[in-house]
């Protein structure tokens, strides 16, 4: 199947009982057993297994051509989860520009682990090869990052993990796999923030986990039930649901993407538009090498440098909704430094290029004419 097919059809099938097109809620803790240890089907426990999560499940497999999907109760979730697999003595390869929630994980919750973690600008392999030994287990991506928008070249970085036997894993949050697919590109886990584009609609919190080969798929599915962080059967139908229309939405975000970036790259109070899409990004051509389209994240700054101008602006807006979070239909701005990076200190985020007044844009998917209108007005 070609990939819109795949986002509606791509391991899902009709419920056998009733011929449902869409899998039922499974809204049940057990399931019935004739024997001790003999359950009626294939389902004990839905900690361990879930008919509709299974299905979520099989479809995050399809559209990321892995083996094995797992969906979590948060991204982050997912993340500890993959987590799970190291151990003290351990080193593990990250960007220097993360999520403000991994980034807090990896510092603050695995800071006494014994886990080391080395955070580098992968733009210059020179800097992820000086750093390898013998105890790197995993080169951990962010691609596109948040909120900054850098690249990093999955297929080059999977090249020395192949080399170097390491695991290679990939947020492919902002990406989704309309845009890219991370296992092609020599990945062994990709990972999801599902809240955002997967499911599409503000309307959940989760994540997700997609194994390259079922070896791995099954040790972090023992890892998913022994801890427990799984994902409701509500949830997992609101996220297959999502999934089905990933492809339209998408296609809309990044037109939408390009047009905002577009306007405010030639907007004399802006500084810098942060946006894989424009020639003049560092990394367009990374970019058009590993990504089918741009996506609908845009972050830029202002001209003067100045926090409260960027603040000014947030409160203007009238369509883009203040909020954290992304990828929803509907169209949302953020103010990093003060909102999804604040725990992330003051001189490490502007260390990175995280400025105090640095906004993001998640563009939706209104009439662009409404979006661009309700820019200019904000900084008018």
């Amino acid at each position: 199947m070609k990939f819109n097919t795949k986002t509606i059809h791509g391991g899902q099938h009709n419920d056998p009982s009733t011929g449902a097109v869409m899998p039922p809620v499974f809204q049940t803790s057990t399931f019935a057993q004739t024997s001790p240890g003999k359950p009626v089907g294939d389902y004990g426990y839905s900690r361990s297994a879930n008919p509709t999560r299974s299905a979520l499940e099989e479809a995050l497999a399809s559209i990321e051509n892995g083996a094995k999907g797992l969906a979590f109760s948060s991204g982050l979730a997912a993340t500890d989860c993959l987590m799970r697999s190291f151990k003290a003595g351990d080193e593990i390869i990250t960007m220097d520009d993360l999520y403000g929630g991994t980034y807090r994980m990896f510092t603050q919750i695995y800071k006494d682990s014994g886990i080391k973690f080395h955070y580098v600008d992968m733009n210059n392999l020179d800097n992820v090869t000086a750093v390898i030994n013998e105890n790197t287990k995993m080169i951990w991506v962010e691609t596109p990052t948040n909120p900054l928008m850098k690249l990093a070249d999955i297929a080059a970085i999977a090249k020395i993990t192949t080399a170097n036997n390491i695991m290679l894993a990939v947020d492919n949050t902002f990406g989704t796999p309309y845009l890219q697919n991370p296992i092609d590109l020599g990945a062994d886990v990709v990972m999801h923030s599902a809240t955002k584009y997967l499911a599409g609609h503000s309307d959940v919190v989760a994540g997700a986990l997609i194994a390259k080969t079922a070896e791995l798929g099954k040790q972090l599915h023992f890892q998913q039930f022994a801890t427990g962080a799984t994902l409701g059967p509500m949830d997992s139908f609101l996220v297959l649901r999502g999934i089905k229309t990933l492809h339209l939405r998408m296609q809309r975000h990044c037109e939408n993407g390009e047009k905002v970036a577009s306007f405010l790259n030639n907007h004399p109070k802006v500084k810098t538009v942060y946006y894989p899409g424009l020639v003049t990004h560092p990394f367009h051509e990374i970019a058009k090498k590993q990504m089918s389209g741009f996506g609908g994240m845009v972050s830029f700054d202002f001209v003067s440098g100045i926090k409260q101008d960027s603040i000014t602006f947030l409160e203007k807006l009238k369509l883009f909704t203040l909020a954290e979070s992304l990828g929803g239909v509907e169209s949302l701005a953020n103010h990093p430094a003060l909102m999804t990076h604040a725990s992330i200190p003051e001189e490490k985020r502007l260390e990175v290029g995280i400025t105090n007044h640095l906004v993001r844009l998640s563009v939706g998917i209104e009439d662009i004419e409404d979006l661009l209108e309700d820019l200019k007005q904000a900084l008018a």
